[in-house]
């Protein structure tokens, strides 16, 4: 799946500032149900920033966060909107402890590869301080696939994944389903979870 994920990877290179001009404002409703479960003034990592706008919706209000992104050309688009370095940083290579009291995942670790989503929720969970709030979204399917402009997506079944994010211990897992699209308009159906670290 190597081949593929370098390929979602460089899609994401070369697009940077079209995409980075998609969907300009942050989805409020899911942003203030996390928000609403922190401290005020909480440290939360952005995984997959994209453009910023997620985690300038939070730094508006207050909150201690570190977007980041796994493709150095879309960090800079962020970094450019938030007026901030934003770091570059794959899932794999997450290596904090205790860290963060929330970890914001939208719509971006439905392109790790299967095979390596049980250790990159480890890694997540191991970043996070006891009672953290982790949330992340995902496409569902059933089955991986690469879409017709090259990225590679995981899309888990319900079941799935919910076995796979079992594999650490949380004291509250909720995963809820709506319909909608994404960059290509196709219509799809998402995963949205939210789990409490024990």
């Amino acid at each position: 799946m190597m081949a593929e994920h370098d390929q979602t990877l460089r899609f994401y290179a070369d697009n940077a500032k079209a995409y980075a001009g998609y969907r300009e404002k942050a989805n409020e409703i899911r942003l203030e149900a996390f928000l609403s479960r922190l401290s005020p003034g909480a440290r939360v990592l952005e995984l997959g920033c994209g453009n910023g706008r997620d985690s300038g919706f939070m730094i508006e209000r207050g909150f201690d966060v570190t977007p980041t992104d796994g493709v150095a050309e879309m960090a800079e688009q962020a970094s450019r909107r938030l007026g901030r370095t934003v770091a570059v940083l794959r899932f794999g290579d997450i290596a904090s402890v205790a860290a963060y009291d929330g970890v914001w995942a939208n719509a971006c670790l439905l392109h790790t590869p299967i095979n390596d989503l049980a250790d990159i929720l480890a890694r997540i969970h191991r970043a996070l301080r006891p009672g953290g709030i982790f949330y992340a979204s995902y496409k569902t399917g059933g089955e991986e696939m690469t879409d017709a402009i090259g990225r590679y997506y995981n899309n888990p079944s319900r079941p799935w994944l919910e076995q796979a994010y079992r594999t650490v211990t949380w004291s509250s897992l909720e995963i809820s389903t709506n319909d909608g699209s994404g960059y290509d308009d196709r219509p799809t159906e998402w995963l949205h979870v939210t789990a409490v670290k024990a």
